[in-house]
């Protein structure tokens, strides 16, 4: 396995700096065997580190400050300084400044992932409305590093121990949720959840199951027509490139534990995903955004502001986010690694057997 495999080099950004993103990153980072696995950079300032360091005192943390990133140290926690002037933290307060420097943090990490410079990225909660500016009019994570990346689709994939489950809509107005349900949207998330078992879960022929729209999957049209005229022409084009199934009643398939029989469920909207997922889900869940050329991976808890600096933050969901950022980049380069130069692979496992079969007829 390259280097590059065995300890890549895993970004996390703040979060709002008045939650408890970087609370939860040093607790995970204090432990000194994540520098086995992997080398950390976070996206910082040193400042609003040693903030919050002095009210954790049974962690101990420690870190190198660097200025390039092309210079890392992989013994150490690395911080790259994206701002260098004091800012007032203040723990549970709702205000501009941790909107701000949550995007600061957001926008180098993200860079740096574009750039090459690490192999995945780990984001900290941020608070949707405090962060909004001209740079960041989204509604969250997701359709940001949509937009940064220039990609034309990305799913919202909530990933535990016993389930995954994907979004059609993510931070949509129920009352807008129907018009985004559409045969090409479905179709396009399929296609992303499908790549992404393959090349980063390493699931060779996938099984997805579709969730229907209205109660009881529409009841053939008495409850609602989605299903007849957009959801099941979507599965039966789908269907010509992978196993696809449904449209599901989304209370009995989760009730019925019918989830289990596929390796990962399409949903049509937020609560009708979430909820059953952080409900059922074994483990702690990982919210991973799917379809991107970077691998980016967050907790599914938010910003926490009733607890910020209060050292009660549990750091359970960020190191299971570490994790699947660090095993999703070891999967996707296996899958890679895989896939190049078949016929020379072919050619020389052919020559490998040709010699045993040669070895084995003279020792006979």
């Amino acid at each position: 396995m390259s280097n590059e495999l065995q300890k890549p080099v895993v970004g996390f950004t703040s979060g709002d700096l008045n939650g408890i993103g970087i609370e939860l990153i040093i607790k995970t980072l204090s432990d000194i065997r994540i520098l086995d696995v992997c080398t950390p950079v976070i996206f910082a300032s040193s400042k609003s580190l040693n903030f919050y360091r002095k009210g954790l005192p049974d962690h101990n943390f420690n870190y190198a400050n660097v200025k390039e990133l092309n210079r890392l140290n992989p013994k150490q926690v690395n911080v790259f300084n994206c701002w260098e002037e004091e800012v007032a933290i203040l723990p549970g307060q709702l205000n501009e400044t941790g909107g701000k420097y949550a995007l600061l943090s957001l926008q180098q990490a993200t860079q740096a992932l574009k750039d090459g410079h690490i192999q995945g990225l780990v984001t900290a909660p941020i608070h949707k409305k405090n962060i909004q500016s001209e740079a960041f009019n989204y509604s969250g994570h997701t359709p940001y590093l949509k937009a940064i990346f220039g990609v034309n689709d990305v799913v919202m994939f909530m990933v535990a121990d016993n389930m995954r489950v994907g979004l059609v809509t993510e931070h949509v107005p129920v009352t807008e949720i129907a018009k985004h349900i559409t045969k090409e949207n479905i179709i396009s998330k399929l296609k992303i959840i499908h790549s992404s078992l393959q090349k980063d879960f390493g699931v060779d022929k996938p099984k997805i199951a579709v969730l229907g729209l209205n109660p009881h999957a529409g009841d053939e049209g008495l409850i609602g027509n989605e299903e007849e005229t957009i959801i099941k022409p979507a599965i039966k084009e789908a269907k010509h490139s992978m196993l696809v199934y449904g449209p599901y009643s989304a209370d009995a398939f989760f009730a019925r534990g019918q989830f289990e029989r596929f390796d990962a469920v399409l949903a049509m909207y937020h609560d009708q995903g979430l909820i059953p997922f952080k409900s059922l889900a074994l483990g702690e869940g990982v919210n991973y955004t799917a379809g991107l050329p970077g691998i980016r991976t967050s907790p599914d808890h938010g910003t926490a502001f009733d607890i910020a600096g209060k050292d009660k933050a549990d750091n359970s969901s960020f190191v299971a986010a570490m994790f699947e950022c660090i095993e999703i980049i070891r999967k996707r380069f296996g899958y890679a690694e895989m896939r190049q130069n078949p016929l020379k692979k072919i050619s020389a496992r052919m020559i490998a057997n040709a010699v045993d079969e040669r070895i084995e007829e003279a020792e006979g």
